[in-house]
């Protein structure tokens, strides 16, 4: 099974390999790897936990870790910005898991090569099938083959951002105790 989507470039699979261990001790997952090249390359690390809502807290912690790993592995030989981020609602689709997860949802589907005459996929998330990602297009549903795939998302609906606010309510409603007293009102400032 390639992880191609995860980490794209031999350089990307290297860092997947360096960085995977360390963010797995800290109870999350690897989402993504990216080593972005320019003036100054940029490391950006997409985590999460394994069932969803990773904390700004969590992103400090893998990213001090990281920088840790990284000062003595040394696979970068120029000077580098780490990014350590959680991936948003419209998040990358990485892993086979990932689109069991969200089934029912909208997503975009990118292939690498041709399949009957198209690249891009765009539809509702049917599960998985051994090796296939099932998605409904307005033909049917087709599956495609999750080593096929270059790149995919979900896509930002309204039932995906419902969904994703009642995770963090219920997320939320477990802290709720330990943010009591922080609650303060805000002053409402008069327009002149």
């Amino acid at each position: 099974m390639s992880n191609d989507l995860i980490a794209k470039t031999a350089m990307d699979r290297r860092l997947a390999e360096i960085i995977t261990p360390v963010i797995e001790d800290l109870g999350c997952e690897l989402v993504r790897v990216r080593l972005m090249s320019g003036k100054s390359p940029l490391l950006q690390v997409m985590a999460d936990k394994p069932d969803g809502g990773i904390e700004v807290d969590d992103c400090a912690e893998i990213s001090n870790a990281i920088s840790a790993i990284m000062d003595v592995e040394d696979p970068i030989s120029d000077a580098y910005t780490l990014e350590v981020s959680s991936p948003g609602i419209d998040r990358p689709l990485t892993r086979i898991k990932d689109f069991e997860l969200f089934e029912g949802y909208e997503a975009k589907l990118e292939t690498a090569e041709l399949i009957d005459g198209r690249r891009r996929f765009k539809g509702e998330l049917a599960g998985v099938e051994e090796d296939e990602v099932l998605i409904n297009v307005e033909e049917g549903t087709i599956g495609l083959k999750f080593d096929w795939l270059s790149d995919a998302k979900l896509v930002l609906t309204d039932d995906l951002i419902r969904e994703m606010l009642k995770q963090r309510k219920s997320v939320e409603a477990l802290n709720e105790s330990e943010f009591d007293e922080i609650e303060t009102e805000t002053p409402k400032v008069e327009e002149q």
